[in-house]
């Protein structure tokens, strides 16, 4: 379920379980319904990382375009959307899914199929990593590893669990694979933080692969 955004009239919007400030303890007033969250952030999502012309946005070679574009396309798609309510999508999104300058730029933090080309962070990476897939996949993946597909960079996750919610949009029953973090960096591979949780590499072969213990084999028995 998706919380709604609150906005506390102090702090300004939040997502929270419990509908309290996290800052202060207040209620605020509902700037967004759970449904209407959602559906917002899918687009803006879309439109910073798969479809910005379709949208009217100019992506440069980093993947930014401007906010203020970004707010003229949500407006033309939803009556009942603007300045504040886009600002807190991205402001309150779990997974960190947006940045935003301080001036009037915005773009997606991972998970484009556009050309674009994201700077390298220093964030630190952990030994291991995890990658969520639906069971019938796991054959190929035995064979090639992980490839992007039809997004730029291969997706992985920093815990099992985040790992898990990532393959249930694709299976009821996702695999969890264990990425040698570490191994893949020892060879020269780049791995970068992108996001609250999520961490991208151009691949990861077979090698640095191994499948979390009780992952399914792909035959359905667990």
């Amino acid at each position: 379920m998706t919380e709604p955004v609150r906005t506390c009239e102090e702090h300004g919007p939040f997502a929270t379980d419990d509908g309290t400030c996290p800052r202060c303890g207040a209620r605020g007033t509902e700037l967004l319904s759970g449904d209407r969250r959602r559906r917002l952030s899918k687009y803006t999502s879309g439109a910073l990382r798969h479809f910005p012309e379709d949208a009217g946005l100019e992506l440069d070679e980093r993947g930014w375009a401007s906010l203020e574009a970004l707010v003229d396309a949500v407006e033309r798609t939803y009556d009942w959307a603007g300045s504040a309510h886009v600002a807190a999508v991205i402001a309150t999104d779990p997974k960190g899914r947006f940045e935003r300058t301080d001036g009037d730029r915005v773009r997606a933090a991972y998970g484009h199929s556009v050309d674009v080309d994201l700077e390298p962070t220093d964030a630190p990476v952990p030994n291991e990593l995890y990658h969520g897939t639906a069971p019938e996949n796991l054959a190929s993946i035995r064979e090639s590893g992980l490839r992007p597909m039809s997004r730029q960079h291969v997706h992985l996750s920093e815990s099992p669990g985040a790992a898990r919610r990532v393959g249930s949009r694709h299976a009821s029953d996702p695999v969890v694979l264990v990425v040698d973090a570490a191994g893949l960096l020892a060879d020269g591979h780049r791995i970068t933080k992108r996001g609250r949780e999520t961490y991208t590499t151009d691949r990861v072969p077979p090698a640095y692969l191994k499948e979390a213990d009780g992952a399914s084999d792909g035959s359905g028995d667990r």
